[in-house]
């Protein structure tokens, strides 16, 4: 072990020190030792321990600790420190700009464990919010994270759209007489997408001679079908070689889960399969058109069960914008600014679903703000009609599952989505006893981001969908899937449950500001994986269908 390798632990055992908030002078000493350790033109390793506690730099502490290392290979007080840190903020010490203290204030605080979580509340605005986090602050933490993350090989599906448009662009522009095709997962629109695949009408060594090191390219592996690169910014990238003739078959089996294909293929045996376009191909093999987003699960193509594929609804049935946030809580915007931004796009409606008292970390609005609020939307109303804001909040459900009001106060919205934000590390017992009694409140309309899921950030509470799904038929209140890509939430795997108990989805961006209005285009993605139609989403209603829609629950919600 060098002396270099020795500095790193007591480095680290300095920041966790900090960031658990211990002894700043035993902190201080070991940060200390970790300098002075590096320095030393000595190796360690050749001093007697007798003689390490005389070294400059180095106390008495710090020099039981090394001679322990030097023995034991571990330091046991290190040992025991990591043990009580969660691995997520251990991995925080990664994103530059964030030193221990300020990790300590947020997971303390915060009580976020994760580089996941801590993009999203810098992108809810959250960290400003506190002491020693200013808007400066929080835009160099959300830069540093999104370049860490990038480098980690795992990538959520709206991150790399940009990225999958420019460089199908760029492999375009470089084989002008081919035909590119961008294809796999990411056309399957897979919520979490760890490689780009690209399919070329060109031969292995067309590929190598014009993608290579000049423009970006290094492959690592080469084959008779394929060559697998890895791109400068380190990306993986496959790149898929093919005939003119054999072009869509080998699209359709790469934009397909190998389940899928694997059914494709054995009713691809007993047929000759020539044609120009995928709808051909399909009906060659005796089935439905299959659209790319379907492609996941083998019953999809079952012949008994194509007549249940349904069109899927697109980005343009979006009518109307059910859950986005102003800058009254935690939102960058003020409710007029959101409003016009949703009536530039189209929209018929914007409901206004601001956090509730109990979201202290995000300006959640007493019984007074809500009041104040109701009296600024009706004056808006009056200026943007026809366009219509609705008065809604997004309720935290509390630790016993009641939500955030009185009935007093709750009966006084258009619309109530209720969310968990808090105490997230439950059973599935506990987080099922908070979702249905939440589900049953008389004035819940909606239930937000049913797990509390961040893709590749945190994997949610435990819950069982299918309970949830048939309490929410019960109680008449619809699911929301959140479209901001971390969420995604609820997961389109289980959507079809929810249509067959005519529970309707509810599409909606949870905006913080303007930009995030852009969000519901990954809902819609997502959603079309289960062929969710418009009519089973709420915000595919018009103005006016929606308004009659609120007031026939509230009136079936008074009778149950």
């Amino acid at each position: 072990m060098n002396n270099y390798q020795i500095a790193d632990y007591f480095s680290l055992l300095s920041k966790l020190m900090d960031i658990h908030g211990e002894n700043p002078f035993k902190s201080k000493s070991y940060s200390s030792a970790a300098f002075a350790i590096e320095k030393m033109p000595q190796p360690l390793t050749e001093i007697p321990s007798e003689k390490i506690s005389t070294l400059k730099g180095i106390g008495t502490s710090s020099a039981q600790k090394i001679i322990e290392l030097l023995q034991t290979g571990k330091i046991k007080v290190l040992e025991e420190i990591l043990s009580n840190t969660p691995s997520g903020i251990i991995e925080m010490l990664q994103i530059k700009g964030i030193g221990p203290k300020k990790i300590h204030t947020i997971w303390k605080e915060m009580e976020i464990e994760s580089v996941g979580e801590l993009l999203y509340a810098c992108k809810e605005n959250r960290l400003k919010l506190y002491k020693g986090f200013g808007e400066k602050t929080q835009q160099n933490v959300m830069d540093s994270i999104a370049f860490y993350l990038q480098n980690k090989g795992s990538y959520l599906f709206a991150n790399l759209e940009p990225i999958a448009v420019e460089l199908e662009l760029m492999i375009k522009n470089i084989f002008p007489q081919n035909k590119v095709e961008l294809t796999g997962a990411f056309k399957r629109q897979l919520e979490i997408i760890e490689q780009l695949d690209f399919l070329i009408d060109a031969s292995i060594n067309e590929v190598l001679n014009n993608l290579n090191e000049k423009n970006g390219f290094h492959n690592t592996a080469i084959t008779e079908d394929y060559i697998h690169y890895r791109l400068d910014n380190g990306l993986n990238t496959m790149i898929h070689v093919t005939t003119q003739k054999k072009f869509i078959e080998k699209s359709i089996q790469l934009s397909s889960s190998p389940d899928f294909w694997s059914v494709i293929e054995s009713k691809k045996a007993d047929h000759n399969v020539e044609v120009l376009n995928e709808d051909d191909f399909f009906t060659a093999i005796g089935l439905q058109p299959i659209p790319h987003y379907y492609r996941e699960n083998p019953v999809s193509a079952d012949n008994n069960l194509q007549n249940n594929i349904r069109k899927a609804l697109d980005v343009e049935d979006i009518k109307g914008i059910i859950h986005c946030h102003s800058n009254w809580s935690d939102g960058n915007n003020s409710i007029e600014e959101m409003a016009i931004a949703a009536l530039a796009i189209g929209m018929e409606y914007l409901v206004i679903t601001d956090h509730s008292k109990s979201a202290f970390y995000a300006q959640g609005l007493s019984e007074e703000k809500i009041l104040e609020q109701h009296h600024y939307i009706n004056e808006l109303n009056a200026k943007l009609s026809p366009f219509t804001i609705f008065k809604g909040i997004e309720s935290d459900i509390l630790f016993d599952g009641s939500l955030d009001y009185s009935d007093e106060i709750l009966k006084q919205f258009d619309v109530v989505i209720a969310s968990i934000h808090s105490n997230l590390k439950m059973t599935e017992e506990k987080a099922m006893q908070r979702l249905i009694k939440a589900i049953e409140n008389p004035y819940t309309t909606l239930l937000g981001h049913m797990t509390g899921r961040l893709l590749l950030s945190r994997p949610g509470y435990p819950v069982d969908h299918y309970k949830i799904i048939d309490a929410c038929a019960a109680n008449h209140v619809a699911i929301e899937l959140n479209a901001h890509p971390s969420r995604l939430d609820i997961d389109w795997r289980y959507i079809e449950y929810a249509i067959q108990k005519n529970v309707m989805i509810s599409i909606n961006p949870d905006a913080h500001q303007i930009e995030g209005l852009s969000d519901i285009k990954y809902g819609v993605y997502s959603a079309q994986k289960a062929l969710l139609n418009k009519e089973n989403n709420l915000s595919s209603m018009g103005k006016i269908e929606f308004e009659q829609y609120i007031n026939n629950m509230k009136t079936k919600k008074a009778t149950n």
